[in-house]
Parts: structure tokens; C-alpha cells; sequence
């Protein structure tokens, strides 16, 4: 089979072997996956530094690629929630496995990442971009409490965490502020933003606005930004913290994208053999939502 296989700074596809599930493994055929932010933070890591975060639960990849969709090929002897057959979708957080191959095999469970039924009205396409940043955006906008009618902003919407974190914060019940650039107006618009300012024409703390929720969905607010524009009361959260990959938000998600609530936002697709491409396009910070690798 062919996957991707990190040379030091580059990306290379090769052939390697196709792995075969233990148990507990489900093995799946990969039909997409995807390039995040994070897969470029990882990558741009030195090997030696992995012995520091391999204590926050986080492996080498000698494959990169944390989402992934495709169909279940074979399963283990002790698996039960899955069948040869099924259309899933879910992370790689915690394995040495990465998503960007034809083939993965990942355990039925386990405390760092998930794999669930694919939501019906997706495409594999779709659904490869919905782990990571819909459960990231779930996660911290549960954490926030948000309540209907509450102001909450959402600083760096246009991304893959952002534009997920403005449908779903809408869908909570909230008004919306959705800073992004002039390009994405009407995309954060039709996502369901309130309002949006262009941050390239407005610092969003000297408009005068006090805001219930500040949702930095990059990791670039300030201090002074937050104290200046977030209610005493208010609350704020970044995914410059650790986010949870509980399952019992993956399920909340299925549940949003069957319903319409959610829709994935696309910029580009790749295929894995220009996965390096793929790599620079998202390093360029340009991206709106996510960027596709289609593989099968």
C-alpha cells in the first residue's frame, strides 16, 4: 500500500506494508484524510523533542495525519462496535498511526482519539474534516458554558476550529462575532455570524463591545484584547490549551451534521501525492476551514 513517510523536513510517498489489526484493531481503507494546523506544528517538531510530549500522551508519527474517513476492512476478534462494511470516520490523537495512508489499523478505543459511524449525509470528504475541528470547537465552547442570547466572539473563525465554532455556538443559541478578514465576510455570514469584523481594519477590543464568551480559536488574542472587551464575568478559552477528545462529543457532532446543523467548509483538495503541497498551502495561514487529501 501507499502512504506518506516523514525524511526529516520532508514528505515522501512510498510504498510500505499494509498493516493488519491485532484483536482490537479495526483496519480501515482510507478514502480521506486531511492537513491541519496541527499536523504542520507536529511536523515542524524535531524527532528528539517527541521524548519531552510523548508525556502528554502524544507519539512520533513516522505517518502524519490525525483525520481520517473511509470504510472498515477488516476487524479484530474482540471488536463489537464495528463490521467489515461500515463507513467511519475519527482521529489518529495518541497513535504512532497517521491518517494519511490508504490503510490504517486503530483500536476499537481508546483515551486519546475516537472512531465513530460516519454521519450519513457526508461525504468522506466532508466527514474527514469533521474530528479535529469540530470536537476542538465542542469542546472548549462546552467548557465555556455558553447560554442563548449570550455575546460570544470568535477570534480566527475562518479556520477549521473557528468556522465549526461559529455553527456551533450559533446552534447553541448565542450572537455571534466572528472575527476573520474583509475575503470572509460572507462565508462567516453564511455560517451563521452575527456580526463580523475584519481584523485587518478593527481591533475587535476598542469597538466598545463587552462579549459573554471570547473564543480564541488561533491562540493570538492579547491580554490587554481580553480585559479590554470580555464582560468581568465572562469567560474565555483558546485552543492554546489542551483540548479533550471525549467521545461523547464525537456523537454530539454526528448528531449536528445529520440534523444540517453543521457543514464542513472545504478550501482545497489534494491528493496524497501531493501531500508536500498540501503542507505548504496550510503553512501559509491562508486556509478557510479545511484542506482534503483524497486518497481512495
Amino acid at each position: 500500500m501507499k502512504a506518506v513517510v516523514r525524511n526529516k523536513a520532508n514528505l515522501h510517498v512510498q510504498d510500505v506494508e499494509k498493516p493488519k489489526p491485532n484483536s482490537h484493531e479495526v483496519l480501515i481503507k482510507v478514502h480521506a484524510a486531511t492537513v491541519t494546523a496541527g499536523d504542520i506544528f507536529m511536523h515542524q517538531i524535531p524527532r528528539v523533542a517527541f521524548i519531552a510530549i510523548s508525556m502528554l500522551g502524544y507519539k512520533y508519527k513516522p505517518t502524519p495525519g490525525h483525520e481520517f474517513a473511509g470504510v472498515v476492512e477488516a476487524i479484530g476478534d474482540n471488536v463489537t462496535r464495528f463490521k467489515v462494511g461500515d463507513e467511519v470516520f475519527g482521529t489518529t490523537t495518541g497513535l504512532k498511526t497517521g491518517a494519511n495512508a490508504e490503510y490504517i489499523c486503530i483500536p476499537e478505543s481508546w483515551n486519546k482519539g475516537v472512531i465513530a459511524h460516519k454521519p450519513k449525509n457526508l461525504s468522506f470528504a466532508e466527514a474527514a474534516t469533521v474530528p479535529v475541528g469540530a470536537m476542538t470547537a465542542m469542546h472548549f465552547l462546552r467548557k465555556a458554558n455558553i447560554q442563548p442570547n449570550q455575546k460570544v466572539l470568535i477570534y480566527g473563525a475562518s479556520g477549521s476550529v473557528g468556522s465549526y465554532a461559529v455553527q456551533i455556538a450559533k446552534h447553541m443559541g448565542a450572537d455571534i462575532t466572528a472575527v476573520s478578514s474583509t475575503r470572509n465576510i460572507h462565508l462567516m455570514e453564511s455560517l451563521g455570524a452575527d456580526w463580523v469584523i475584519d481584523y485587518k481594519q478593527e481591533d475587535f477590543s476598542e469597538n466598545g463591545t463587552a462579549y459573554d464568551v471570547i473564543f480564541d480559536a488561533v491562540g493570538k488574542t492579547t491580554a490587554d484584547q481580553r480585559k479590554r472587551a470580555m464582560k468581568e464575568d465572562g469567560s474565555f478559552v483558546s485552543v492554546s490549551s489542551m483540548a479533550s477528545g471525549a467521545s461523547d462529543n464525537i456523537y454530539r457532532i454526528v448528531d449536528m451534521a445529520e440534523s444540517g446543523h453543521i457543514k464542513p467548509l472545504i478550501d482545497r483538495h489534494y491528493s496524497l501525492e501531493h501531500i508536500s503541497e498540501a503542507y505548504q498551502y496550510v503553512q501559509t495561514g491562508r486556509k478557510k476551514g479545511n484542506v482534503v487529501i483524497d486518497i481512495a
